[in-house]
């Protein structure tokens, strides 16, 4: 039997994912995002195994990643039949993705507070 080596998640690392998730971020994106900053590329069942997260949530999370341009899907090639084996690959630093998570966020509490201004001066003219 073949031994991989699995890379876990560090104590840092852990602490990532759980600001990420209090600013509103799933946690199995999160989870999903960190991991595969950390490496050149990867199958699913890697993420699975490092991360304690089942096939479906991965999968979700893999779909999030893709739809916003940070992670590569590639399919690899495989004899036989069977379930198509794909590899991902990170298309950005974290670093940068961090830059465009804070702008969302930023964005988001110009919206609220925009949102509240107007609420604000509804209520004003009604008393």
């Amino acid at each position: 039997m073949k031994q991989k080596n699995v890379y876990t998640l560090d104590n840092d690392e852990r602490k990532a994912i759980q600001l990420f998730v209090n600013l509103g971020m799933p946690k199995n994106l999160a989870k999903t995002l960190l991991y595969i900053s950390q490496i050149d590329e990867c199958r699913c069942s890697d993420i699975e195994r490092s991360t304690d997260m089942r096939q479906p949530e991965v999968s979700v999370a893999m779909q999030e990643l893709r739809r916003r341009g940070w992670v590569k899907k590639q399919n690899l090639k495989k004899e036989g039949k069977g379930r198509p084996v794909h590899l991902y690959r990170p298309t950005a630093q974290l670093s940068e993705i961090l830059t465009i998570f804070e702008q969302e966020k930023i964005t988001e509490i110009e919206n609220v507070n925009k949102d509240i201004l107007s609420l604000k001066n509804i209520i004003n003219k009604k008393e």
